[in-house]
């Protein structure tokens, strides 16, 4: 993947030296209303992976682990805080004291319905960076302060997505190409990844050819206020990119993506992308069940940026980035690390 800060160099360092080196703290959507049958618990865990602190939870209050609700998904190499809904006829008080492995539960308040996928702003990260070079600090400040200008930070999907070994996007295109998988949540993930890698392929094509703030006609856009819009007039919605009013949406390939329209240039890349894959336009029909299609931003908002030297060598940074966006892409660009 191309650096969009190519021309400011990167501080050096590990990322991740150890797990308290990598704290995440979810900011919900909303509040717990105080009242209702299930509960709102804020819970920090460390060495585990959302799904497996859920499961540990559920097992300690009595509850099945598919009742647990999560908002978003926290890496296991962390220490995160986030909110996890429990089903009745669980208690706060029974959910407070609670003693488990690894997970620690931290608050706990009443609310009418379940915690769903997606009710979540952002998250707030503070990252500590090792082995750095000397002016390590200024260097961080200079390279998020150019990501933090419109229209943001490039909205890469992280290394996360595609598994442990790299190679889910691999078997999404076996499943595309009719290898079945009896476990349907398993074989979503998998078409998921190659989603992802295909929208890579798209922003790092747009990035090479200087095309990051820029729209090009038929780019289906995202207004900040809400809402998508085909662009028409590339030098008027051009403007607008470059004030952070809109951002350009890139390909997450299904049956009922929303396409930019046929012949348009936006329409031509789309298609190369899936050509230089080895794919035929029609060819996530066959998983629309399970993979109906999307469109992703190109960029994200990076805010309340902060960095200090902890040390001769180590500096610690903190940003909030809005839901879905990866923090480990934005410490790529200000580290240069490569791949």
């Amino acid at each position: 993947m191309p650096f969009l800060t190519d021309a400011l160099p990167g501080t050096g360092g590990a990322l991740r030296a150890s797990d308290d080196d990598f704290a995440v703290d979810e900011v919900p959507a909303y509040g717990a209303a105080g009242h209702g049958e299930h509960v709102f618990v804020r819970i920090e865990k460390r060495g585990l992976t959302s799904p497996e602190a859920a499961e540990r939870l559920a097992r300690a209050v009595g509850c099945a682990p598919r009742d647990v609700g999560i908002a978003g998904m926290k890496d296991r190499r962390a220490v995160t805080r986030q909110w996890l809904s429990l089903p009745p006829p669980v208690t706060p008080e029974t959910a407070l004291a609670a003693t488990l492995d690894g997970v620690t539960v931290l608050e706990a308040v009443r609310h009418p319905h379940k915690l769903r996928t997606g009710h979540l702003r952002a998250n707030r990260f503070r990252l500590r960076v090792r082995g750095t070079v000397a002016d390590a600090a200024a260097r961080a400040r200079a390279i998020l302060g150019a990501l933090a200008a419109p229209p943001g930070a490039p909205n890469w999907y992280g290394e996360q997505r595609f598994g442990r070994d790299g190679d889910n996007a691999a078997r999404g295109r076996a499943i595309l190409a009719g290898e079945r998988i009896r476990d349907r949540r398993m074989a979503r993930l998998m078409i998921s990844a190659l989603q992802a890698e295909l929208f890579n392929s798209w922003l790092a094509a747009r990035i090479a050819d200087g095309l990051y703030a820029r729209a090009i006609a038929g780019d289906v856009m995202h207004k900040a206020s809400g809402g998508q819009f085909v662009c028409e007039d590339p030098a008027q919605d051009g403007a607008r990119v470059a004030a952070g009013e809109i951002v350009p949406t890139g390909p997450m390939f299904g049956e009922r993506m929303r396409r930019p329209p046929d012949g348009s240039a936006a329409a031509a890349r789309e298609l190369a992308i899936l050509a230089a894959a080895g794919l035929a336009p029609g060819a996530f029909a066959a998983v629309r069940a399970i993979a109906e299609g999307t469109r992703r931003d190109a960029a994200i908002a990076i805010a309340d940026v902060d960095v200090t030297a902890i040390a001769p060598d180590a500096i610690e940074v903190s940003f909030t980035l809005p839901s879905g966006a990866y923090a480990t892409t934005v410490m790529r660009e200000v580290m240069k690390e490569s791949g």
